[in-house]
């Protein structure tokens, strides 16, 4: 079959030999990064399908069930000192290799002419991709990657605050909420937090001040 255009992939709602990429997890303040590498498994057509940051966490959940039905998927994570230790950028290109990595080993799935990845940002991946600025509010199987990203990210999430039930992790994601900045300021960080974002260099600044 003719490998098709980027520009007749992106008006079909079924492209062949393509994976959609997407990541849920750069801006919060805690946890890891996830990432998703999706492929259809046949004409995908569920309804309320779009980027997950304009869904709701019980459309997401939703639409995440009938997905694992439809597509096969891989997820990879990038942890928090990953973060810390070589930038977001890298972190979240290890996120990407991972849930390739891990969309491989499943047994319904073939390697992609094309990778259609969500953004602006350059990585070294093992296949061809092409980015795309808001790609998960433009493809189908780019928003359908960031549906699972973010519900697979969620429930890390979750079970995090059950370690850390001070945090009320599993209200806002790790993101820098007016909970999650007064929760710091009273217990300081914990072990997933990424101690090398500005806010919580600031945070933990002033608490040393503070007890000085």
């Amino acid at each position: 079959m003719a490998f098709l255009s980027l520009k007749k992939l992106l008006e079909t709602d079924h492209p062949p030999f393509v994976w959609g990429l997407d990541e849920a997890g750069r801006g919060p303040w805690a946890g890891p990064v996830v990432a998703c590498a999706l492929m259809f498994l046949e004409d995908v057509r569920i309804h309320g399908i779009k980027d997950s940051k304009q869904l709701n966490k019980e459309q997401r959940e939703k639409i995440y069930k009938k997905l694992a039905d439809k597509t096969v998927f891989g997820v990879g994570r990038a942890e928090h000192h990953e973060i810390d230790t070589f930038g977001l950028t890298k972190a979240t290109n290890m996120a990407y290799q991972r849930a390739v990595e891990a969309l491989l080993e499943k047994k319904k799935s073939k390697e992609p002419e094309l990778m259609l990845i969500d953004g602006r940002d350059k990585f070294q991946l093992p296949f061809r991709y092409h980015s795309i600025i808001k790609g998960d509010a433009k493809v189908k199987i780019i928003a359908c990657a960031s549906i699972i990203a973010k519900v697979e990210r969620d429930k890390i999430m979750e079970e995090y605050a059950k370690k850390f039930p001070e945090y009320g992790f599993e209200y806002h994601k790790g993101y820098g909420t007016k909970r999650h900045q007064q929760a710091l300021k009273q217990h300081g960080t914990c072990e997933i937090h990424r101690t090398s974002y500005a806010p919580i260099v600031r945070i933990n600044n002033s608490r040393t001040e503070e007890k000085a």
